[in-house]
């Protein structure tokens, strides 16, 4: 039986799962509305994470790694450039504002960019409850009507004792899971790049003398040159399908595909289209390296084919086929794709570089999963405003940060358009209006 949790009587108006960079830019977004009208329409709010303490992709955060969008699209400018919570904010109060300027950049380090958000994060210790999961959201239905939910989750401290929290509207953004190869399994020798500085700060000893990463994206080829570097001992194999890594299309038309009003073309576009757009511009995101990091790649290869010594092997028109742990190693068996021939390599750690998948919505949430809409595809519908659409009748609504990309584009699950979406949802809520006329707090929808 869940218990209610102290507080819990009471119906909140916003209840969050997780409290990574989406529900942190929704949280600012409406604390600023509450900073800006009279106290009978402030909105309550509480957030539910499950991390002990804030993180974004801390296993990646490598040293000389740099973000791949602009500082500017940060929490809060492309929303509100006014706001306290900008990145210029943060620096000027750390005292790198005319630092940051001198170096002539726009891409922050991943490091110091992480530090922006757990900045920004600790200014809503009061609203989130950390070490704190969410299991659960069942509609209370009264008089036909749906008016509010009950979120049932539990503490890291006491996961025997659920406890239940009523809200008028759960925003769930639950981020990426981590993706691996049909059949693969993690293990002490065999990682996902997601953990992998946890991983290496627990490496016993002695020290691996050969990695093998598999993927093709930016975080398998940063994969690459870190553990290359940071061992320089060891050989380093990197293995993909593709004939050699491929840069990213970061060029300034193709970037609008990322901007606020892309969202609004997509969202209203006719399914071909949108399978169009998607498909012609996934080398924006997907298994793609900033060129940069390509050409460096490529210029320790061949030095060390000039100096005689070769530790960075790249195994390009290649697929994994097997790995198995034999002992203290993993035996890695390799398919090159042009002739067929296998190949085995024996290697003291495996990395899958293999990206991240969202979360389905109905398994994040199992008690709404019966009422949740789906398309011709069997994707749950997420109208303009992020509000899943339901089978319900009421004001209680549910909206979506990421698991989107069907519906709202390649941006979705990316920081580009995370700032403008916080703030959408936002009104959709406090009943600021959206472009679909979304619920109004306390209104019927």
């Amino acid at each position: 039986m869940a218990e209610e949790f102290p507080g819990g009587t009471d119906v909140l108006d916003v209840v969050g799962i997780g409290f990574g960079p989406s529900n942190l830019a929704l949280a600012i977004a409406l604390a600023e509305h509450n900073a800006a009208v009279p106290e009978a329409d402030r909105v309550s709010a509480q957030f539910y994470e499950k991390q002990a303490a804030f993180g974004w992709h801390r296993g990646m955060l490598l040293d000389d790694t740099t973000m791949q969008v602009s500082h500017l699209k940060d929490l809060v400018t492309l929303r509100n450039p006014t706001s306290r919570f900008t990145f210029l904010a943060y620096l000027h109060d750390r005292g790198r504002l005319a630092d940051f300027i001198n170096h002539k950049i726009i891409f922050p380090s991943r490091v110091e960019f992480h530090d922006y958000l757990e900045w920004a994060a600790a200014a809503f210790q009061k609203e989130v409850a950390y070490g704190t999961e969410a299991v659960d959201v069942r509609p209370v239905e009264q008089n036909g009507e749906v008016g509010h939910f009950e979120v049932t989750a539990h503490s890291g401290a006491l996961p025997s004792k659920p406890f239940v929290q009523r809200a008028r509207n759960v925003v769930v953004a639950c981020g990426l899971r981590p993706h691996l190869p049909g059949g693969a399994t993690l293990s002490d020798r065999i990682w996902h790049t997601g953990e992998l500085l946890d991983r290496l700060g627990r490496l016993p000893s002695p020290r691996p003398r050969s990695f093998t990463v598999v993927g093709a994206g930016q975080s398998g080829a940063e994969a690459v040159a870190h553990l290359h570097h940071a061992f320089p001992g060891a050989d380093v194999h990197a293995v993909f399908s593709g004939y050699g890594y491929s840069p990213a299309d970061d060029s300034s038309f193709v970037n609008r595909v990322f901007d606020p009003g892309a969202v609004d073309l997509f969202h209203g576009a006719p399914e071909d289209v949108k399978r169009m757009m998607l498909d012609r511009h996934r080398s924006t995101n997907y298994s793609v390296v900033d060129l940069d990091l390509i050409d460096e790649l490529y210029r320790r290869v061949y030095q060390e084919k000039v100096r005689g010594h070769e530790r960075l092997h790249v195994h390009g028109l290649t697929r994994l086929v097997e790995a198995r742990t034999t002992g203290d190693s993993v035996r890695v068996t390799v398919e090159f794709l042009a002739t067929g021939e296998r190949r085995q390599l024996d290697t003291d750690v495996l990395v899958h570089a293999t990206g991240y998948r969202p979360a389905d919505p109905r398994e994040v949430l199992p008690g709404l999963a019966p009422h949740l809409l789906t398309d011709e595809h069997d994707r749950v519908r997420v109208r303009r405003d992020y509000r899943v659409e339901t089978g319900l009748r009421g004001p209680a609504a549910v909206y979506l940060q990421g698991a989107t990309e069907h519906s709202h584009g390649l941006g979705s699950s990316l920081l580009s358009n995370t700032a403008v979406r916080a703030g959408e949802i936002g009104r959709a809520i406090t009943g600021g209006g959206s472009r679909d006329a979304g619920p109004r707090k306390g209104a019927h929808a």
